[in-house]
């Protein structure tokens, strides 16, 4: 009897027992519930709605957006954990996020809730937002810039590294008031500024302000100089560095530029940029900006604001404008002259120095030959044995486009190259009589040969005449012995119409269609029609033909100790351009067909039969410039692509060439004829590249 009282009693018990713990936890998961919604109202930084306790929720989210506003504009992570009730007291661990300038502030605070009745509230304090936040703090972040790395070239020379500058502006302090206005518009006149609109900036500054006006290069023989600075009343030269390329025009729109980060890249950046910090825009400096840039260092400080208020009142609006920087504040001192505590830190980490292969000698020597030319214009260079780009420069008439790797121009006579071994896989030799005619109509389309061609030449002349001179009717007269599929096949022979996988940066290597009507393909004969090249592009066929293989371009090595990253570029480049290569918003960005595979590489054999016929453009036909040129043997092909509208047609003027292990392709955007335009820009590149 007494087991069986024994039993009973352990049953109920039980049963109790049982009762208690559903009960708790139909408690806890309603207190989990309140602490869910607190943590997702913290993550949108708005408690105005949430079920606090320990102060209204108005007053809650005034001090709330006063603590965190140094922090920037960013918002945490806040995720709830589980309800646990300990000695009458029930609290949630809050699991925090915060991403700051990059850098992962990862912390967990502890929430403790009340109930009143079946109603569950968080209590509201500052340590709900930060560990041992205390009433009257506030949070302050403050970030240090890392080192950007270099940009480097072959040999791991410095392209872009910084570079001594000086910050030309008006330092009020320096001035009466009374004479600012006249200070301004004397400086803004020196270095070419509109003096009314700096006299505007600096009026509208501080009265302790250095407003600047313009950034100079400290290199010797630059103007305006010191003299003529600080004849003016308040101007100031201010010593720095900047990221910068040795002159202010070397391979700019390869490289790109590094400047203080727009409003916009801000924005896209998802906090990893902040005001005043540096980035790169344009050129590899933008596509590889994050390995660049490195990541800033990040400092969390709590900072006693005695005007902040308490931990459930709400502050002045001038006190939390006194006790909270800016977001775009980047204080390089305290952020507050108030008592601070850390309560977190990370070290700037620097960038990865970026490797290309562009030789600064020829990238210069090319910058040179293209500085007079007027419109749109490039210089690619290429090492034929192992695709290096030794320079690629845009001149100033293509506007910062990068028209040497990106522009999509027809290229004239130059494809000659690509017909010829076309003809010479279907059996014919570069002695192949063809017929030579002034003009040839072809379904009511008349071709002729370039203006000036030699009247000596006409006739019936063999290929290698006819490839010396440029006679377009001759290669227009093979046309059915070639098809426009096989043109395309043949293109990618040499190099063309394919993926440039090891560039590491947007390239655009041509274009040639598989089909084409009877004149379009006849077009195509002559490098017209849909046919398209860039300058790289047309320097890929000429390494590919002097290394007697597929050239594969490459620019960019390795980005720190990581070899060449996977390819970033394609024939659908970054930037569109139109008809004649320039910028376009409208255009396809892409040619006629997606990237290529190489269908059947050139062999050594044909490449020297190409060779031989490139040579006879220097020693019989029109380069004949060429043979001055000091050093290895110089072959060559020129061309001419009429386009537009206009009567008589505008003209992109083309060269290539290869001497020993160098391909040069020459552009010249409406520039006449490839010869008299481009020839010399070659020759000048390649007799200073021999020296």
């Amino acid at each position: 009897m007494g087991n069986l009282r024994t039993l009973s009693l352990a049953l109920s018990v039980a049963v109790v027992g049982v009762a208690l713990t559903s009960c708790d936890n139909g408690s806890q998961a309603a207190a989990k519930a309140a602490a869910d919604q607190v943590s997702k109202a913290i993550s949108a930084l708005d408690v105005s709605q949430a079920p606090l306790s320990g102060t209204d929720p108005s007053a809650a989210q005034t001090r709330l957006k006063a603590i965190v506003e140094g922090l920037g504009d960013v918002k945490p992570t806040v995720s709830a954990g589980q309800a646990n009730t300990s000695n009458g007291a029930t609290t949630v661990p809050f699991d925090f996020r915060w991403q700051l300038s990059g850098r992962d502030w990862h912390y967990t605070t502890t929430a403790r809730l009340a109930q009143n009745g079946d109603k569950w509230t968080v209590e509201w304090s500052p340590e709900l937002l930060a560990p041992g936040l205390q009433p009257g703090e506030v949070l302050v972040a403050q970030t240090k810039a890392p080192a950007r790395a270099d940009i480097l070239g072959a040999g791991d020379a410095k392209l872009i590294t910084e570079r001594p500058v000086l910050r030309v502006g008006i330092d009020k302090t320096r001035v009466v008031a009374k004479d600012q206005d006249a200070s301004a518009r004397a400086l803004a006149t020196l270095v070419g500024l509109d003096p009314a609109d700096y006299a505007k900036q600096v009026a509208s500054a501080g009265s302790q302000a250095f407003v600047e006006a313009i950034v100079l290069r400290d290199v010797p023989g630059r103007t305006p100089t010191d003299e003529q600075v600080t004849a003016i009343s308040g101007a100031v030269l201010l010593p720095d560095t900047l990221p910068l390329a040795p002159t202010r025009t070397f391979a700019r729109a390869v490289l790109g530029t590094v400047g203080q980060a727009t409003a916009e890249q801000i924005q896209k950046s998802k906090g990893e940029l902040e005001a005043g910090d540096e980035t790169g825009t344009g050129g590899l400096e933008e596509q590889y900006d994050d390995e660049l840039r490195g990541q800033a260092g990040v400092t969390v400080y709590a900072v006693a604001s005695p005007d902040a208020g308490g931990a459930s009142g709400s502050p002045s609006a001038s006190s939390t404008a006194s006790a909270n920087p800016t977001p775009s504040a980047k204080p390089s001192a305290s952020p507050s002259a108030a008592p601070k505590r850390q309560l977190f830190t990370a070290a700037p980490a620097a960038g990865n120095p970026l490797r290309t292969t562009l030789d600064p000698r020829l990238q210069q020597i090319a910058d040179d030959a293209l500085a007079k030319i007027g419109p749109a214009s490039a210089i690619v260079a290429i090492r034929p044995s192992d695709g290096s780009v030794l320079a690629a420069a845009s001149g100033p008439g293509s506007n910062g486009y990068n028209t040497a790797m990106l522009g999509q121009y027809a290229p004239g006579s130059i494809f000659k190259t690509i017909d010829s071994l076309a003809l010479f896989r279907t059996g014919a030799t570069p002695d192949l009589p063809v017929e030579c005619t002034p003009s040839l109509t072809v379904d009511g389309k008349t071709f002729q040969n370039a203006t000036g061609y030699p009247t000596a030449h006409l006739g019936t002349i063999p290929l290698r005449d006819a490839y010396a001179h440029s006679c377009n009717t001759a290669f227009i007269s093979q046309r059915d012995k070639v098809t426009q599929e096989q043109l395309q096949s043949t293109a990618t022979s040499l190099g063309i119409g394919l993926n440039p996988g090891l560039l590491g940066a947007p390239g655009f290597l041509g274009s040639v269609p598989a089909d084409a009507t009877s004149t379009e393909h006849a077009a195509s004969m002559i490098g017209q029609g849909k046919i398209l090249f860039s300058p790289l592009a047309a320097a890929v066929m000429a390494a590919s033909v002097e290394k007697g293989g597929v050239v594969s371009p490459r620019l960019v090595l390795s980005v720190g100790e990581k070899d060449q990253p996977s390819a970033t570029g394609s024939p659908a480049a970054s930037a569109s351009t139109s008809a004649s290569g320039s910028p376009s918003a409208s255009a396809p960005a892409s040619a006629s067909q997606p990237a290529l595979a190489v269908a059947k590489p050139v062999t050594a054999a044909e490449a020297g039969t190409l060779r031989d016929l490139m040579r006879g453009v220097v020693t019989s036909g029109h380069a004949g410039f060429l043979m001055s040129v000091p050093g290895a043997p110089v072959g060559a092909k020129t061309g001419t692509a009429e386009f537009g509208s206009d009567n008589p047609p505008k003209t992109h003027a083309w060269i290539i060439g290869v001497q020993g292990d160098l391909a040069v392709a020459v552009f010249v955007d409406e520039g006449g004829l490839g010869a008299t335009i481009s020839g010399p820009i070659l020759t000048d590149f390649l007799t200073k590249a021999a020296q």
